[in-house]
């Protein structure tokens, strides 16, 4: 049967409140004033609404409230044009937020979720098809194993990252999850804490014996990439730091954009760069994702 839509997402909104511009990192007692702050919708929101702006056909299985949070987010995403076929909508309350506190190489986050419905994945992906699901849950349990084959046997691959977990190549099972999966892209602080390796390029080594392709994104250092032998690495884009909220995500939908084009390793290392250094130079992860003409101009510098 063919594909149905380029990627099937899934993962929850946030409705973010970042502040700019800090001093220093909060802490108790310190009252203390930002330059700048905005108020965005989050999240896989921003993975969404990359992928969309450079002409992939998206389809998110968000889940969405009555409550204030939810309604702003839903707004946001009509004005964007999102596909929304796969939301849910429940009578009650979905809060999902987070303040953000950003600096120049970081950001932290304060934030609160109500509990969430379970999804029914392989429903979704048996009717769906879809070449790339991304984001499924990442750990090592038996259920998320097979999750990844369930795709696998519909046709579909998995792109995956950390997703905030705090977790090493110890954990059961989990080595034989990234075995799975097709591509994984953690950051270089989660890929040290899976590999007990600092140096990124060694991480990466590390996780490209047990994944078939393996990226590591090192912020204003670029990306690497290593699949088997063969290693790539792009440097980042030169730019003035707003906010990097969003980063991470913003690199993941470039990069899987120019995979879904056919292009090679290292244009895709390019165009996750690029998305990825365009959302951290304006407040809020989906503020600067460019457009494939916008994208495209880049590739030329």
């Amino acid at each position: 049967m063919k594909n149905s839509c380029d990627v099937l997402l899934f993962g929850d909104y946030f409705c973010d409140l970042i502040v700019t511009g800090l001093p220093e990192v909060p802490r108790l007692g310190a009252d203390l004033f930002g330059s700048g702050m905005g108020i965005n919708a989050g999240g896989v929101y921003i993975v969404a609404v990359a992928l969309k702006r450079l002409g992939v056909d998206v389809h998110w299985a968000a889940r969405l409230g009555n409550d204030l949070f939810s309604r702003f987010v839903l707004e946001q995403s009509r004005l964007e044009g999102l596909n929304e076929n796969l939301y849910c909508h429940l009578d009650r309350p979905l809060v999902a937020m987070s303040v953000a506190f950003s600096f120049s190489v970081d950001r932290g986050f304060i934030s609160y979720m109500d509990p969430r419905p379970e999804y029914d994945y392989q429903a979704m992906i048996a009717e769906q098809r879809p070449k790339w699901v991304y984001n499924l849950p990442f750990d090592g349990s038996p259920a998320s194993l097979e999750l990844v084959h369930f795709i696998h046997r519909h046709g579909g691959r998995v792109f995956t990252d950390c997703q905030y977990v705090d977790y090493s190549l110890e954990e059961a099972g989990l080595q034989q999850m990234l075995g799975a999966i097709d591509i994984f892209a953690p950051n270089r602080s989660e890929a040290e804490r899976l590999t007990g390796l600092a140096d990124p390029r060694e991480a990466a080594a590390c996780l490209a014996r047990i994944c078939p392709l393996v990226i590591v994104k090192d912020g204003p250092h670029g990306a690497y990439a290593q699949a088997g032998e063969r290693t790539w690495h792009a440097p980042a884009l030169d730019v003035s730091v707003v906010d990097t909220t969003g980063a991470g995500d913003s690199f993941n939908s470039g990069f899987l954009a120019a995979m879904l084009r056919g292009e090679p390793i290292e244009t895709c290392l390019r165009y996750g760069n690029i998305c990825g250094g365009l959302c951290v130079t304006k407040c809020g992860g989906a503020s600067a994702a460019p457009s494939m003409a916008e994208l495209q101009a880049y590739l030329s510098l």
